[in-house]
């Protein structure tokens, strides 16, 4: 057999005037980790699209085992061993999780048009079993599930078809400290296998140590291919951007900096099964960040704190300081100049088939109305839309341009523009880098300095240690829905120290 399983060779692809993939030359061998990098917009999820079937090229060639290869879906992708874990959930969430697993491919657990749903869920525990996933329950619907949990459904969708080609797209951003570590040793059990696996992600130490080689697209076109082992971050991001990238991402002081005057005192916050008597407070002018394992509880403290939980909390109070108000729901977190950027960001925060302008205006509707008739100024919310692309300088053809057409990165520019439109006191954050370039993720971590600096006091929760170390005042560690240690920002303060607590 060749040693290329998959070659590619001048691909195109064309989504109106946009060239998404220009003349892309691409080759994958056998047992080989390649990874895929760019900033947003730089066509990588697009070609992975094409290799799963998704999308249709518009010229050029793939071959699969030296034979043409041309999906016209994933299940033909399926049926030539390709599978792909796609960056957004691709679950339907109204459906349990392990008719998610085998949605479109259930024949062989049907008998006289009876579904047995016992042999199906068995061979889906099976499989979360030998590739050592953590099994979510699966006669449960995905909807309301955590991002963690519909990940690892996917992984199993992808694996259930026993596939020589894997296809990652952005999955380790979505996972916890432990699950990471159980998706690493997946990738190295796959290459020993004599498996291929092409990975996208926007971490590109993580990129360097789990793959083998690394080809950086630009403006839809292959800039080069490095080896791992003989690259650096700083060649990667000067690949990725055409220059040389200078400076860090992260704050570069080593000491808590922040007001002695408290804006958010939040005791004994309790969600049964979830969180246990968590008590903190938040300064004005202060990043206090949140990190822990899977099941650890830390994004539930956001959702809590937001008034956002599904489940009424069982006891504990979430006080805001600046004007003596208790949160209860979600209603007067909004009204009481609170902000809230949900790791879900499609799912939980944007109305993501509208377009730019109404999802810039929705969470400022009562300062753009009408007084007089209460309806919607349309005057006012066009100002406010088209100042916050300006300034945040989000890649559109225009504010009416719809949600789901934007790159992962503009789109949570958008997230988090919308609050910023507004005169907001605490700004909680989850994941706020998940599925953005190292451009819109210095960007980002930018925008929080400067909130810091206007006095605005932010909960910053992220899976990404070195962005809570990079960026906090004050680090709280959680296990089993319970707080097991805080940490003061300080120059030895070390990834090891924080693992050292969290687990």
């Amino acid at each position: 057999m060749s040693e290329n399983i998959l070659e590619i060779r001048g691909l195109n692809k064309y989504f109106g005037p946009t060239h998404a993939n220009v003349d892309v030359d691409f080759t994958l061998k056998r047992g080989e980790v390649h990874g895929l990098i760019g900033e947003n917009g730089s066509g990588k999820s697009t070609l992975l699209s094409q290799i799963a079937g998704l999308y249709g090229s518009d010229s050029g060639e793939m071959k699969v085992n030296g034979q043409p290869y041309k999906p016209h879906s994933p299940l033909d992708a399926y049926d030539h061993k390709i599978a792909m874990v796609m960056q957004e959930l691709g679950v339907v969430g109204s459906l349990p999780a392990g008719i998610n697993v085998f949605l479109g491919r259930m024949n062989r657990f049907s008998k006289a048009g009876i579904l047995n749903k016992k042999a199906l869920y068995k061979e889906v525990a099976d499989i979360l079993e030998k590739w050592d996933l953590s099994a979510p329950p699966l006669n449960r619907n995905t909807d309301g599930m955590s991002i963690e949990s519909r990940k690892m459904i996917e992984l199993a969708r992808a694996l259930s078809v026993d596939p020589e080609i894997l296809l990652l797209d952005e999955v380790t951003q979505s996972l916890s400290l432990n699950n990471r570590e159980r998706l690493y040793k997946l990738i190295e059990k796959f290459k020993s296998m004599g498996r291929s696996i092409i990975v996208i992600t926007h971490d590109i130490e993580e990129m360097i140590e789990i793959t083998d080689n690394v080809t950086v697209l630009r403006d839809g076109a292959v800039v080069g291919t490095v080896i791992s082992s003989e690259t650096t971050p700083d060649e990667i991001r000067n690949m990725m951007v055409g220059r040389e990238v200078e400076g860090g991402y992260y704050r570069d002081d080593y000491a808590p900096d922040f007001s002695d005057k408290v804006e958010l005192e939040v005791r004994n916050l309790t969600v049964a099964g979830e969180i246990e008597n968590v008590s903190f407070d938040v300064h004005e002018g202060e990043i206090l960040g949140f990190c822990g394992l899977s099941d650890s509880g830390i994004h539930t403290v956001g959702q809590a704190v937001y008034g956002l939980t599904d489940k009424k909390l069982t006891s504990g109070t979430v006080h805001l300081m600046h004007n003596d108000t208790y949160v209860n729901n979600a209603t007067t977190a909004l009204r009481n100049n609170v902000g809230y950027v949900p790791k879900d960001r499609d799912n939980e925060a944007l109305m993501i088939a509208a377009n730019i302008r109404d999802n810039f205006g929705l969470p400022s509707v009562h300062v753009i109305r009408n007084k007089g008739t209460g309806f919607i100024h349309p005057g006012k919310v066009k100002k406010l839309s088209n100042d916050m692309v300006d300034k945040l300088s989000v890649k559109t053809t225009g504010i009416y341009q719809t949600m789901d057409s934007l790159s992962g990165g503009n789109k949570q520019k958008v997230n988090l523009g919308r609050w910023l439109a507004k005169d907001i006191k605490l700004l909680i954050l989850d994941c706020p880098t998940r599925g953005v370039d190292v451009g819109v993720k210095a960007y980002i971590y930018s925008i929080m300095k400067e909130a810091k600096k206007d006095n605005i006091a932010m909960i910053l929760i992220s899976d990404e240690l070195t962005e809570v170390l990079g960026m906090s005042d004050r680090i709280i560690v959680m296990k089993d829905g319970k707080v097991s240690g805080e940490m003061d920002r300080s120059e030895d303060l070390t990834e090891q120290k924080v693992i050292g607590v969290m687990i």
